[in-house]
This record gives C-alpha cells, structure tokens and sequence, in this order.
C-alpha cells in the first residue's frame, strides 16, 4: 500500500492551461465560488482543467453533456482541494451524469437470513476505485450556498474512500491528531443523532444522521455552502474540517444570507 500512498499524494506533474475563460465566467457567478481570490480561482480552474483531462464525463439515462456541463461539475468536484491537490482523486476515471435522480437496486440479508429488496432514489453516488454518479439536476441545485451540494457530497466520500470504508475517516494530513478527529466527530454526531431523537427539527439536514460516513459528508456540504451554520452548530468540527480541507469557507463568503438564499438557522 505504501507506494500507492507515494503516487496518491504526490506533487502532481504540469497539467493544461486553466479553464477556459468562456467556461469559468458563468461559474464565476455561483454564490459558492464568488468569496475567492485570484490565487484561489487561478487554481481551482487549473484543477477543474486537469479534472476535464484526467476523469471521463459521461452520459447515461437520455442525459446530453456540453462543455458547460461539464465545467460545472468540475469546478465544483474540484472545491474540496482547492487547499489539496489533484493527487487526492487518483484512483479512479469516470464520472457518470443522469439527467434526474437515478434508481440503484438494493438487497441485504437480514439476522434470520431473510433476503430484502429495495430501490433506491439517488441524486449522487461514490463507488470505491470506480465512478462517480451524479444527478444534473442536483448538480444544477448545488453551488448556491443553501447548504445543499452533490458534488461535495461524494467527492467527500471519494475522499473516505481512500483509506477504507466510508466512515467518516479520511487520511488526514501529518500535522493533525487522529484522536482528536475522532473525539469531535464522535460527539457530534451523538449529539445531531440526540437532538433527532428528541424530536428537534434541525438547520442540518438529516440525513446527515444515517452513519458516520454520511455525517461527515452532509457536514463537507455545509462547511463549503453554509460555513455559518456549521460553526454555530459543531465549532470544533468546523476547525477539523478547515485543517482537513485546508479551507476557510467562513472567511471568504459574505455574511448570509448569501445571495438565492433563505437562512434558516437554529432557535437559540
């Protein structure tokens, strides 16, 4: 494993030119994405190109791709390491684009045994060394700091991947302390999970209850869409969260509301 590690993280080689201006204009615009500086926005469209030239866009389910399309999914998968590098999304190639939520069929045994079948709605979905699958509708919803980003979602996931299952666990860097990380994403999610259970109707959504794996990658979302809200609800998250991504989202976006959206924030 330790010389995959050696090529995961690795300075990465000279890649194409940033993406086009053409491209990134309309971009430009996203409320997510309007906080950064020229260094920010310089890089996360040279890794939004490099993404373009590395991954393969394709369509399923009647879905039609345009170079805009396709900008649009980059830069926003790109986002979560813009503080990284491109490095951390080795290991796999395709993504895939529907034009709406996709079915995935599901079955699991039970304790006695029982087989259960169901179906699954997905808006977006990260396989382990294999594709990404996202809804273009859901794209579309993401990106306007609502809190709400299927991209983040599962590049989240892409990034729990890489050192095991999705727990919530990714490899974090040298200067963090994985006892610590632990201890503050346990207790937050005992307590979001409490709050549930006492019947609280939460800012966060959720689902970010559902498991570990998920908590981590429903709070991704909001660490980048509505940081506020995120540091009101799990301060110490918020800090493990910025030194994991390298970001600070809380100090580039504008006060909210940001603009398209309506903030809901907890009753004190």
């Amino acid at each position: 494993m330790l010389p995959f590690f050696r090529r995961l993280f690795a300075r990465p080689a000279a890649g194409p030119p940033p993406l086009a201006d053409r491209l990134w204009a309309p971009l430009a615009e996203l409320p997510i994405l309007v906080g950064l500086d020229a260094a920010e926005t310089l890089k996360l469209r040279q890794l939004a190109a490099r993404f373009l030239t590395d991954k393969l866009i394709e369509p399923a389910g009647g879905m039609v791709l345009d170079d805009g399309i396709r900008a649009r999914i980059a830069a926003l998968c790109c986002l979560p390491i813009l503080g990284l590098d491109d490095g951390w999304y080795a290991g796999w190639r395709t993504v895939i684009v529907y034009p709406g939520a996709f079915v995935r069929p599901r079955s699991q045994f039970d304790a006695i045994g029982v087989m259960h079948e169901w179906e699954d709605i997905l808006g977006g979905e990260a396989w382990e060394q294999g594709p990404l699958v996202l809804s273009w509708a859901d794209v579309e919803a993401s990106g306007l700091c609502e809190g709400y980003n299927v991209a983040i979602h599962e590049m989240a996931h892409k990034l729990d991947l890489l050192n095991g299952p999705p727990d919530g666990f990714p490899p974090l860097h040298r200067d963090m302390k994985r006892r610590e990380w632990s201890a503050v994403f346990s207790q937050a999610y005992q307590d979001f999970n409490a709050r549930l259970d006492a019947g609280e109707d939460t800012a966060l959504d959720p689902y970010a209850a559902q498991e570990p794996g998920e908590f981590f990658a429903v709070l991704s979302e909001y660490f980048f869409e509505w940081p506020e809200l995120v540091m009101l609800e799990y301060p110490e998250v918020y800090q493990q969260l910025a030194r994991f991504y390298r970001q600070d989202p809380a100090a580039r976006l504008p006060p909210y509301p940001h603009p398209g959206a309506e903030p809901v924030l907890p009753a004190p």
